[in-house]
């Protein structure tokens, strides 16, 4: 898929990886769907680098656990840019805790947010893809959805499922729609990490060093732009997932 000129629906992109994601992919010639959820000061910096960056942008504020809101902005996306060729599922939660400290509520937010919501939007991408007769998916996943990460019980688990729905996805919507996954490694720590809590992540991978958003700005790319890859999960993470 020729990126130029391709409509693109990045989730969770007023922010971090996915505001890399959006700037990356309107540098490219993209017409891209910002979307956030509270964050619309973040939100309209990035459609400020998005039009810097030569492409075209929109904003699209959603509670993506809400099914109703989901619908709405499908709807306004197909008003908008009249269709979709490209999803990125980045948005996501990621909160410590363990299997012990698990309650309903948090296993809820985790799976709701990291696994449920993906897919959904999924489901509401494809039928503007299948219009369109191709598609590209890509779901953020994590190592820890491979590793149970004990700290973080329930995003582990998550992951997991999206690792999963990703697959089973890339199974539903061949031969027209591309489903893949990115792991990253430690590529942004949360603003609450501390240096011990870094140091830690870096030294459990093989290249002992932090990645850049741009390492996974450039999977996503090659996975739009090769068409001859599906239900892979890539991981992007110097080497942390065989360590």
């Amino acid at each position: 898929m020729n990126i130029d000129a391709k409509v693109a629906l990045i989730t969770g992109s007023a922010k971090r990886i996915g505001r890399s994601i959006a700037i990356e992919l309107a540098r490219k010639g993209a017409r891209v769907g910002i979307h956030f959820r509270s964050s619309e000061t973040e939100a309209r910096e990035t459609l400020r680098a998005v039009r810097e960056a030569g492409g075209d942008g929109s904003l699209f504020c959603a509670e993506l656990t809400d099914d109703a809101a989901v619908a709405r902005m499908f709807q306004d996306i197909r008003r908008t840019f009249g269709g979709l060729d490209i999803l990125v599922n980045s948005a996501s939660v990621f909160s410590a805790c363990t299997a012990d400290e698990t309650t309903p509520a948090a296993w809820d937010e985790q799976l709701n947010v990291n696994a449920k919501a993906p897919f959904f939007m999924a489901q509401h991408a494809a039928v503007l893809m299948r219009e369109r007769g191709h598609g590209k998916i890509i779901n953020i996943a994590d190592v820890a959805g491979e590793v149970v990460w004990p700290a973080y019980f329930p995003y582990s688990i998550s992951k997991a499922a999206l690792i999963a729905v990703s697959r089973g996805l890339a199974k539903a919507y061949a031969p027209q729609i591309q489903v893949n996954a990115i792991a990253p490694g430690p590529v942004l720590f949360p603003e609450y990490y501390s240096e011990e809590q870094k140091k830690s992540a870096i030294e459990r991978t093989l290249l002992k060093r932090e990645g850049s958003p741009q390492n996974v700005v450039s999977a996503v790319v090659f996975l739009i732009e090769n068409d001859y890859v599906t239900g892979e999960l890539v991981h992007v993470d110097a080497g942390r997932h065989i360590m």
